[in-house]
Order: structure tokens, then sequence, then C-alpha cells
């Protein structure tokens, strides 16, 4: 079912959207830094708000059921785009990018983000309204995916780089130093490219990958591409000042890759069930509908897209804490290990 909104609040959003965008590109151009984290929270805010208020316009002008497709696709997202912060981390470490360029790789990382999702999203479109049986295809990628998150092991920065980036390595001239956030300097009157271009590859390339995540996921819970697109964008607005505000608990998150993890898997099996409810594939059941195949709804979705979180978060907040407070009880063993030492 097509989203009952007027073509201006479609047309408008988009543009009001990208203005946000190019405004916030301008800002971190124009003053390289790093922002504190009351800035940071105030900017996460600002955009999670913009969500919120967003999906109230949906429901006024709408109905309830597209502004619940949009915070359950949104959340979705978010939580994906978290994920990929993981990855941003690695990369910034990987490469010793300074912190105060920090902030222009990731905008690119955004920038590149929404053209590739915005690809996918076209393509994703054309396919489902032509060919049904490709939830079959998007719901089994999202259960392997899952499975995969799960059961992956922690990333490792010392990890050997990608084909392409050794590539570049070889057939370009790379210096080994930052000339600030440029992508290519002078050396000794020799023109060179810095780091800075390897470290755009290995953000782009780790776009393209979770860009593949990404779309089937939100697929899986609305086909509209005014939804999906939007909740791309909003889920990818902020990530920025999200990955400054968190700074070193994101690797401290313990579980947040198995409640990611969950989502998808969940998403693929509705998608699976979507796929059997639609079915028109000669060889599964004559061809036919297969009605016993349950129907998520949106607001089912929605419901278990935020309990996954919560718990995950929980979970690892429990985690930490419980580590805090076992550093200081190992110290204060050793500490007594080594008085009694001295008395002996």
């Amino acid at each position: 079912m097509e989203l009952a909104l007027p073509a201006w609040f479609e047309i408008g959003s988009f543009i009001v959207l990208i203005l946000i965008l190019v405004a916030d590109l301008l800002i971190v151009y124009r003053r390289p830094h790093v922002p504190s984290v009351r800035e940071s929270s105030l900017w996460v805010g600002f955009y999670v708000g913009l969500a919120l208020i967003f999906a109230l316009l949906m429901l006024v002008l709408g109905d309830a059921e597209h502004a619940g497709q949009f915070l359950a696709g949104w959340l979705t997202e978010y939580s994906l785009s978290i994920d990929n912060l993981f990855v941003f981390v690695i990369i910034m470490a990987r490469f010793s990018v300074p912190r105060k360029y920090q902030q222009e790789v990731l905008m690119v990382g955004i920038v590149i983000a929404l053209v590739f999702r915005g690809i996918f999203i076209l393509l994703g479109a054309q396919l489902i309204e032509n060919f049904s049986w490709i939830f079959y295809i998007f719901g089994a990628f999202l259960l392997y995916t899952a499975v995969h998150q799960a059961l992956a092991k922690e990333e490792n920065d010392d990890e050997g780089e990608n084909g392409l980036i050794k590539f570049l390595r070889r057939h370009m001239s790379i210096s080994n130093e930052y000339a600030g956030s440029k992508v290519r300097t002078v050396i000794d009157g020799k023109k060179v490219f810095t780091p800075m271009i390897i470290v755009f590859v290995a953000i782009g390339t780790t776009d393209l990958i979770f860009a593949l995540d990404s779309i089937p996921a939100i697929f899986g819970i609305t086909q509209s591409p005014f939804i999906v697109f939007t909740a791309n964008i909003f889920a990818l607005m902020g990530l920025r000042q999200l990955y400054f505000l968190l700074g070193g608990l994101l690797d401290r998150l313990h579980y947040l890759k198995y409640g990611i993890a969950f989502i998808l898997f969940f998403i693929g099996v509705k998608l699976v069930f979507h796929a059997m409810h639609e079915n028109e594939l000669p060889f599964i059941n004559g061809g036919q509908h297969i009605e016993w195949a349950p129907e998520i709804d949106t607001w089912t979705s929605l419901g278990v897209i935020v309990g996954t979180m919560i718990v995950a978060t929980v979970a690892s907040l429990i985690r930490m804490r419980r580590e805090s407070r076992a550093v200081p009880a190992a110290h204060g063993d050793e500490r007594a290990a080594e008085i009694s030492a001295d008395r002996d």
C-alpha cells in the first residue's frame, strides 16, 4: 500500500534534509575540531528529536501504520549504523587518523553511505515491484548475515588490509604523513597522495558492505521507497556526533552486536514469511500463496527492535559495571600480596 502523503511533503522533506546535511558538511569543513561531550549530546538529541517530529508529521498527514513503519525502519537503520561505527573506530585507529580531522572523515563516510544506499534503494524497489520472489533472497541473506554477525570473532586492529587498499599502495605514491584533511600534497616538489586516500577507500568499501545489509533489512519493514530513504537519512544524521559522544564506550558494548544480529534474524524470518505469503514460484506450493505463513505487523516489529536494543544495551552496561568493579578488586588483591610478601 502506497503512503498517502502530499507530494509537497515528500519533496519538501528531501529538500530540508539535504540542506541540513550540506550545512553539517560546511560546519565540519570550515571548523575542524574535536567536539565536546556537551556539543555531541546536543547534536545527537537534535537529530533524534527531528526524527520523532518527522514521525509525528507522518502520523498527522498520513496514518499510524506508516508512522510506525518509519519508526521501525529508522531504529533498525540506526542500530545498523551504530554497528558501522565499530568499524569506523577500527579504521581510524588502524590508519592513525588525527582526531582533529576525524569529523571530516566521518562526514565523507556518511555522504558515501547515502549514495550507496540511495542506489540500492532504487534497485531494491524495482526488484520488489517486478519480482515478488526477491523477498526469499533478501530473507536468506539477512539470516546468513545475522548468524555470521553473532558467530564472528572480534575485529582485530592488526588484521590485514583488503585487496583494494593493497593495490592502491602498490600502484600509487602515498606518503606516510597526513597533510591535514588533504588527499594530495606536495613533498620535495612531487605530488603524492596522503594516507587520507586510503582511509576514504576503507570507509567507502565498509559503507558498501553495510548498505548490502541495511537495505534488505528495512525493505522487510516497509516497501515504501520514501520511508526507506528518509529512515536511512535520519539514521545517518548525527552519526558523526554519536561517534564522539560514545568515544571509547563503543568497543565496550559487548552485547550490542548480538542484539543487532537478533534484529537481522527476526527481519530475515519476517521476509521469508512474507515471501511465502505472496509466493508465486511454481516449485513452491505449486505457485500458490502459502496462507498459513504469518504476516508480522509493523508494531510487533517495532516492539521487537526496541526491546532487543534495550536488552543488549542494558546487558552491556551491567557487564561493564562488573568489569570496572573487578579491576580495583584485582589491584587490591595484588597490593595485599605485596604487603604480605614484604612482611615475610
